[in-house]
């Protein structure tokens, strides 16, 4: 749904439990109670693509137990250690944080964390709005932070099962050579082109790479994306961080991005998902301002979390 703050505090005067994404300013207002919340004005309402500041995207939450909690950047490790074992856990992290960095780089290694059903989703702004901070709310105490994560952690009944999903559009371009990292992080100068050491950004500009494709590092068979944020200085920055142990390519063309988005979409008409984000990159680069949709509702964000952080993919959750 997405709603007025007056609406919104009703249900969470109510005792729901809820899910809630809105602007820094509308988030502060509401009351305590039964919810976590992250900042951003970007939304897939079911009257289509959206941006607003005056309204609220509010999902209520199936569970039979639930807990809510924040975590600093030295407690997050422990975010899936917290969880239930039959649920799943929905975390906000704002964005540029200590604990968003600290999340990107070493999520694979915490424990559990792929034994647990974990998604999110990195909280941001408005892009055109100066003067706005990236925060993750715990609602229980009405707290805004934009140096903490959030999570509620949701028990579900036995019996059911939860499925994570992910929407990625994007795949290794195999003509693309093999692009691997001796520097891990968010911002590259260097890199191995097919195991010769370049300048990354050269490369970028010499080949003419389209930077709306992403990085898709190879794990295992599964293609993970890494998008690209801007090339400054001869910098080239990232919106997740690049590993060392993978190889990465540059992300197949893509003749027609809305076209290719909206059709993957279509597979999925009518399914019912408990939980969705997509990122904001998605938004952008795909067109979908204005366009209906007909499933996945929820809020745009800048960067997505299905167990470790991913870019440019959709991600929802499934409870049946």
């Amino acid at each position: 749904m997405l709603i007025s703050p007056q609406e919104t505090s009703k249900l969470i005067e109510s005792g729901k439990v809820l899910h809630i994404a809105g602007t820094e300013a509308l988030l502060k207002k509401l009351p305590k109670g039964n919810w976590i919340g992250g900042s951003t004005e970007y939304f897939i309402a079911k009257t289509g693509g959206e941006v607003s500041n005056d309204r609220l995207s509010v999902m209520e939450l199936p569970c039979e137990d639930f807990s809510i909690k924040a975590y600093s950047a030295a407690e997050i490790k422990n975010v899936a250690t917290d969880a239930f074992n039959n649920g799943f856990s929905i975390v906000i992290v704002p964005f540029d944080s200590a604990v968003h960095i600290e999340y990107a780089r070493n999520a694979p290694s915490y424990k559990d964390i792929f034994m647990k059903n974990t998604v999110g989703w990195i909280s941001g702004m408005n892009l055109g709005v100066s003067g706005q901070t990236p925060i993750a709310v715990e609602g229980t105490a009405a707290t805004a932070y934009a140096d903490k994560a959030v999570a509620v952690h949701l028990k579900v009944a036995d019996g059911k099962n939860v499925s994570v999903g992910i929407i990625n559009i994007f795949s290794q371009d195999k003509s693309s050579p093999v692009i691997t990292f001796a520097e891990e992080g968010f911002s590259i100068t260097k890199c191995f082109i097919d195991g010769k050491e370049a300048v990354f950004a050269d490369y970028i500009a010499q080949n003419k790479i389209d930077t709306k494709l992403p990085l898709v590092g190879d794990y295992a068979g599964n293609g993970v994306n890494v998008s690209f944020k801007s090339i400054e200085n001869g910098i080239v920055n990232l919106y997740a961080p690049v590993f060392k142990n993978i190889k990465y390519r540059i992300a197949k063309s893509i003749a027609n991005y809305e076209n290719e988005f909206n059709s993957k979409l279509t597979t999925f008409k009518g399914k019912n998902s408990t939980f969705s984000c997509n990122c904001i990159l998605n938004f952008l680069y795909g067109g979908l301002e204005g366009k209906k949709l007909d499933t996945f509702f929820g809020p745009i964000t800048f960067g997505e979390i299905a167990y470790q952080l991913v870019n440019q993919t959709l991600v929802y959750v499934t409870v049946e």
